[in-house]
């Protein structure tokens, strides 16, 4: 393995929603990103795109760059351009996911003059369990501003691309506003993170080929022991979930948004016996494939 690979480039209205290719504002659920990219999303960065999680709920592990934080919702971090950043949401975590053009947060740095320096922000992480107690009605307002986006983003009124805008301007004026109130990063071993990292990469090659955990192990020159630790310390999860976790998400991507039949996407994946793959995804994903294809499919 190569492990000079670059850290992958993401755009979203190119890779995720091809209906926002060209917009400035990019917004969605956390829920329907994490069923395309997965809980666990690997490192990866965004060239000239700001990006913002809010979580309402549940555990986040999030490493942007040499930071690392582990906390829980109702929180948010701010990814700037060309920042990597890796994170692991729990299954029920839930919350919003808001990208956009440099330029827009740019100009409004510009324009405001006091909010920050358009060439000192950094990634940061802000959670209601740290914040001072006057502050919570902030990071409150904060969420409320999140929702009418989901609200105003799915809906078809007069002059909703204005109001999207408009939306996501004040969205990033609150959030530098708590800015200040931004939480110091845990110590990472980087060597772990690392090891990890390259871990991910060779589940992205081989998890339709099967490889068994030793198979894994033994291509990182580490043990298995060490392996799984590693993983748990890191993403809070063992070697073998997050090989399942994968495999799951690739499925749920391909009923999702293609239109391959069943069979076709177990074979894809790897299984060549179509009844153990309904079995493996209904344990997993807790209904058929069929039934998560009818309930999820787009159009």
């Amino acid at each position: 393995m190569n492990n000079n690979e670059p850290i992958p480039n993401i755009n979203i209205g190119q890779v995720y929603d091809q209906r926002y290719a060209d917009a400035e504002v990019h917004y969605d659920a956390l829920g329907p990103m994490a069923d395309f990219f997965g809980r666990n999303m690997p490192a990866h960065r965004h060239d000239r795109f700001f990006q913002v999680h809010f979580v309402k709920s549940g555990l986040v592990r999030v490493y942007l760059d040499e930071h690392q934080y582990h906390q829980h919702g109702p929180m948010f971090f701010l990814t700037p351009p060309t920042v990597t950043h890796a994170f692991v949401t729990q299954a029920d975590a839930d919350g919003h996911v808001l990208t956009v053009r440099q330029p827009l947060v740019w100009n409004l740095l510009e324009e405001s003059g006091d909010l920050a320096d358009p060439a000192e922000v950094r990634p940061l992480c802000v959670a209601r369990a740290q914040l001072e107690p006057h502050r919570h009605a902030e990071l409150d307002r904060l969420e409320r501003l999140f929702d009418a986006l989901g609200d105003e983003a799915a809906s078809d009124g007069a002059g909703r691309e204005v109001a999207v805008r408009s939306l996501a301007r004040l969205i990033f004026i609150r959030l530098f506003r708590l800015s200040s109130s931004a939480l110091p990063s845990q110590p990472a071993r980087h060597e772990d993170l690392a090891l990890f990292q390259r871990f991910q990469m060779l589940i992205e090659e081989h998890h339709a080929h099967h490889w068994t955990l030793f198979q894994y192990a033994e291509a990182l020159d580490v043990t298995e022991n060490r392996l799984n630790e590693i993983c748990r310390r890191t993403a809070g999860k063992p070697s073998k979930r997050l090989v399942f976790d994968r495999q799951i998400q690739e499925a749920r991507r391909l009923l999702i948004f293609t239109a391959a039949s069943i069979n076709e996407i177990g074979y894809r994946l790897g299984f060549n016996d179509p009844a153990y793959f309904s079995r493996f995804f209904t344990r997993e994903a807790g209904m058929t494939p069929g039934s998560y294809r009818r309930r999820h499919r787009r159009g």
